[in-house]
């Protein structure tokens, strides 16, 4: 192969978008890649949650959705809800009462939801149609209501007006004078002294979106909110009441909302005791863990085909101007582009996370130069990736860092493993796994495993990520480095016969 055809391979894989928003929706529709089953779940008109940390792939998954129901003629809105709102932090501003801030967050959701219809209704030709403009125009007046909250002053001046050859002028000062015209004035005024302030009522915003989709049927309205971890998570429960009040019981309409697990509260108690927000299961449908299907049930075969058909991907729509003869497949591009078992190590490396994989081939590509990318360069590509980017994550964190050098003292140190378990009510409640495991240094394998001996006690599995031990791979002999996945990480996720719950579990409150 010529050192240029190398070249332009693996600069086709530098140049792949680390975020799906940089891109556009045709691009993003070409590089699109199924995982399992879950693009038909999200397909749904039914609303739901879409769970997956950062890098899973949310934004690109909403966005083809969005692509994908505009072709069947449906109308779709995307809002990134960080963009919302104006400068210097006014949600978190710990000075202004929750009341403040959250009416704030929903005046401008409502706002950016207005806008975003309007341009997606002229774009689409729409504005025809009877009744849509005057439902925007609710919606408009809706989110833009004003009060005032303050005292009341009433001010009153009495008099009459009449004609005489002498003037005289009352007041609260009483004043005489001779003149041609005697005129007496009246005035009566309301004052108020407050602060204006926006107030939301569901109901008519309800009533303005019911309108819209009655004008817009037999299309369906896709509402798809973005970034929702990134709303103070104090308000979102407020914000999750508006849609559970305003937008999900309205005929014609969806809502798909991507957000962080662990970052975000749908609901939570009111003031007056009462729950406020969105219940899962009921209000919306399902949750759906993007995370999960990133798994892959354990198969490398069906985890090697996924990334070998995102990297082919994105890589075709610049090879195509870089080369007259392209790779024709995502097995061709990965033959051309990795040696040996170097692309099995790089899927295996990414731990489910694509923006992880991009990331790292772009670094194994720089390492390669004008050659094919080998094993090595996949394995230094991983440790700066590790320490630029995950570790960092939690470098301001020292229990979080103590928690993980004692899991990797003892799993792969001691262990000479990469997996392990902890019971269910320990790693849910253990503030700090869910730390490690949002940040990308832990990542569940398994959920809900049953010991036939103690059948009430739930366990889940987990793996240490590559990252935190790929310096053992690349610096000492095979003796200190952990074992392949084991059990947790099979298709069939059954333990070995023999096998002991009790002696494998860890139990943190010992690691040291």
């Amino acid at each position: 192969m010529g050192v240029s055809r190398q070249r332009h391979l693996n600069q086709a894989l530098l140049r792949i978008p680390r975020r799906a928003e940089t891109a556009d929706r045709a691009t993003l529709t070409a590089t699109f890649v199924e995982a399992g089953s879950f693009s038909a779940m999200l397909h749904s008109t039914d609303h739901q949650i879409v769970y997956g940390r950062r890098g899973a792939g949310k934004t690109h998954a909403l966005l083809h959705l969005a692509d994908l129901v505009e072709r069947t003629g449906d109308l779709a809105v995307y809002v990134d809800l960080r963009t919302i709102g104006a400068s210097g932090g006014l949600y978190a501003d710990s000075s202004l009462s929750p009341a403040v801030r959250g009416t704030h967050l929903l005046i401008d959701t409502l706002e950016a939801l207005h806008e975003e219809l309007l341009t997606a209704v002229v774009e689409r030709d729409s504005a025809e149609g009877p009744g849509l403009l005057p439902a925007l125009d609710a919606l408009a007046e809706a989110a833009t209501a004003v009060r005032v909250v303050g005292e009341v002053e009433q001010e009153t001046k009495i008099g009459g007006t009449a004609e005489s050859a002498y003037s005289a002028e009352f007041s609260r000062s009483p004043a005489a004078g001779v003149s041609g015209r005697r005129a007496v004035t009246a005035e009566r005024s309301l004052r108020r002294r407050g602060t204006e302030q926006h107030h939301v009522v569901f109901g008519p915003v309800g009533r303005a979106l019911r309108a819209l989709t009655r004008a817009l049927a037999p299309a369906r309205l896709w509402l798809l909110l973005d970034e929702w971890s990134s709303v103070p998570i104090d308000l979102q429960p407020l914000l999750a009441d508006l849609l559970r009040r305003s937008v999900l019981p309205v005929t014609g309409s969806t809502v798909k909302i991507a957000a962080i697990e662990r970052r975000s509260r749908f609901r939570a108690p009111s003031a007056s005791g009462d729950l406020q927000g969105i219940e899962v299961g009921a209000d919306a449908a399902s949750a759906v863990s993007l995370d999960d299907f990133m798994i892959f049930d354990g198969s490398r075969s069906r985890a090697g085909e996924f990334f070998g058909r995102l990297f082919f991907n994105h890589a075709s729509v610049r090879l195509a101007t870089m080369l007259a003869d392209p790779p024709a497949d995502a097995d061709a591009f990965a033959a051309e582009c990795f040696r040996g078992t170097a692309f099995a190590e790089l899927v295996r490396a990414a731990e489910g996370i694509p923006r992880d994989a991009i990331n790292i081939a772009a670094l194994a590509a720089q390492y390669a130069h004008d050659e094919p990318i080998g094993l090595r360069a996949v394995r230094m590509a991983a440790r700066d990736w590790y320490l630029r980017d995950k570790q960092a994550a939690i470098a301001a964190g020292e229990p979080a860092r103590r928690l993980l050098r004692a899991l990797v003292d003892e799993v792969v140190g001691r262990r000479r493993s990469r997996t392990f378990l902890l019971e269910q009510a320990a790693g849910t409640g253990h503030e700090l796994v869910g730390d490690l495991v949002d940040a990308r240094l832990l990542h569940v394998l398994r959920r809900g495993l049953v010991d036939t001996d103690q059948p009430g006690t739930l366990y889940d599995g987990f793996a240490i990520d590559y990252g935190c031990y790929v310096s053992l791979l690349l610096d000492h002999d095979a003796t200190v480095r952990p074992r392949d996945r084991g059990w947790l990480g099979s298709p069939k996720g059954l333990p070995p016969d023999g096998f002991s719950f009790g002696k494998a579990v860890l139990d943190l409150s010992r690691l040291g």
